[in-house]
C-alpha cells in the first residue's frame, strides 16, 4: 500500500464529502449557539450532545468518503470514532446532569425531587435511635 495521493476525488465523491463535512459543521454550529443562548443549564445540556452527536456522524460519514474513493477500497477506520463518541457522550451527559440535579437539590432550589430508587434507605438502627 503506497502513502501517495492517487489524485483528485472524482465530482460525485467531492459533492458527497463537502455535503456531509457542511453538515456536520451546522450540526456543531447548532449546538454552541443553543449552549450561548438557552436559559438555563438543564436546557443547555442538550444542545451540544445532539450537536456533538450530529456533528460527529457527518464528518465520519465524510472521511468514510473520501478516504474510501481516495483508497480505493472500503475505508471505516474512522467509524471507530463514532462508536466511541456514542458510547461516552450519553454517559458523559447523564453524569453531569445528575451532579447538577444534585447541586440544586442541595441549594434548596425547585426541581423534581429525587426518585424513590434515588433515595438511600436509613438502616432500622439508625431509624431507632432518631
Amino acid at each position: 500500500m503506497s502513502d501517495t495521493i492517487l489524485g483528485p476525488l472524482p465530482l460525485w465523491a467531492e459533492i458527497v464529502t463537502a455535503v456531509f463535512v457542511v453538515m456536520g459543521a451546522a450540526f456543531a454550529a447548532i449546538g454552541s449557539f443553543g449552549l450561548v443562548r438557552l436559559p438555563t443549564f438543564f436546557r443547555r445540556i442538550h444542545a451540544p450532545t445532539l450537536g456533538a452527536t450530529g456533528g460527529v456522524w457527518s464528518m465520519t460519514v465524510a472521511t468514510i468518503v473520501y478516504f474510501s474513493v481516495q483508497s480505493n477500497g472500503l475505508f471505516l477506520h474512522a467509524a471507530l470514532i463514532v462508536l466511541f463518541v456514542a458510547l461516552t457522550t450519553p454517559v458523559t451527559t447523564i453524569f453531569l446532569m445528575r451532579a447538577a440535579l444534585f447541586r440544586e437539590r442541595q441549594k434548596g432550589s425547585d426541581v423534581p425531587a429525587a426518585a424513590q430508587s434515588d433515595q438511600v434507605p436509613i438502616p432500622k438502627r439508625m431509624a431507632e435511635e432518631e
